[in-house]
């Protein structure tokens, strides 16, 4: 009868590591893919920034050709 009880204590056992290993497996692909994203993010981030930038560049290139357009205009209508 103790045996039998080794016997279920060592297939138990045995389930047991087998998943632990499982499991370890499973966190370590956890930790590549959360590295993986936070470099995907940082360089979301990174881009966003410089699309920003390039935006409000922009924004004042804008405003300056307007500034001119409204000079020129100017000095259209007093010409006439």
């Amino acid at each position: 009868m103790s045996f039998e009880v080794l016997e279920q204590l060592e297939t138990k056992i045995q389930t047991a590591v087998d998943t632990i290993a499982l499991l370890q497996m499973e966190v370590e692909e956890l930790k590549e893919e959360k590295e993986k994203l936070a470099t995907e993010a940082s360089d979301l981030r990174a881009n966003r920034e410089e699309l920003e930038q390039k935006a409000q560049q922009m924004q004042q290139e804008h405003s300056a050709w307007q500034e001119r357009i409204r000079n020129l205009l100017g000095k259209m209508d007093e010409v006439e």
